[in-house]
């Protein structure tokens, strides 16, 4: 018999990463506006979307408030930049500079989980498109919860609350895995849920902490 009965699972920086974000976000500004950047400035206006966009992800809880967040988003972007455009169009270009990749153990972790009859989530603080994201990179999970959809932004236990119910699974019985303590450990055992925080650099350390998602088939 399985230790758990659910496994819950971070999005960004647990299942998925951006794939080479400030060398496509050169390449978009290129050929969407004709302009020419550096490296080093589309990072510094990607850190700084990236933080107003972690503070406001869950206000994208529907295609219109996603839009509206997205603008603002490319707004931040060409400030960043110096450049003037219509927000509108460089949301666009934000989205076409995004894209997603699967870790390479979270096939293998999903394919166990699903072979111990384990049932999965994906909990994360993340707008409405959360499951069009994952799907971007290949993972298809049927229970997404994001803050955008589920009111509940993390370490809110709502949101982990929300995930138990869905796959029928009482708290002491389920497993957390994010890389953030502070959004995924403290909300997930607020819930009462067993948390692994994976840091797959091994820098870390500590009881709770792995360094690979597939070491989560090894706890069950």
């Amino acid at each position: 018999m399985s230790r758990y009965d659910a496994v819950l699972l971070d999005a960004f920086g647990t299942l998925i990463d951006i794939d080479r974000p400030f060398e496509r976000l050169q390449a978009s500004v290129q050929r969407h506006l004709g302009a020419e950047i550096t490296v080093a400035a589309a990072e510094r206006a990607l850190r700084a979307e990236m933080t107003y966009y972690v503070a406001h992800c869950h206000e994208g809880s529907d295609a219109d408030r996603l839009a509206a967040l997205r603008a603002t988003c490319a707004a931040i972007v060409l400030a960043e930049l110096g450049i003037d455009a219509d927000p509108a169009r460089a949301a666009a270009l934000l989205i076409d500079a995004i894209a997603f990749r699967a870790y390479d153990d979270v096939e293998p972790l999903l394919s166990g989980l699903a072979a111990a009859g384990v049932g999965v989530a994906v909990v994360s603080n993340w707008d409405c498109s959360l499951p069009a994201a994952l799907a971007s990179a290949g993972i298809e999970v049927a229970h997404v919860f994001s803050s955008g959809e589920s009111g509940s932004s993390k370490p809110d236990t709502g949101i982990f609350h929300a995930a138990l119910a869905a796959l029928g699974a009482a708290p002491e019985r389920a497993l957390h895995v994010g890389d953030t303590e502070e959004t995924d450990g403290v909300g997930a055992r607020a819930a009462g849920i067993d948390v692994r925080i994976v840091d797959r650099g091994g820098r870390a350390g500590g009881a709770d902490t792995i360094t690979a998602l597939t070491d989560v088939l090894d706890l069950l």
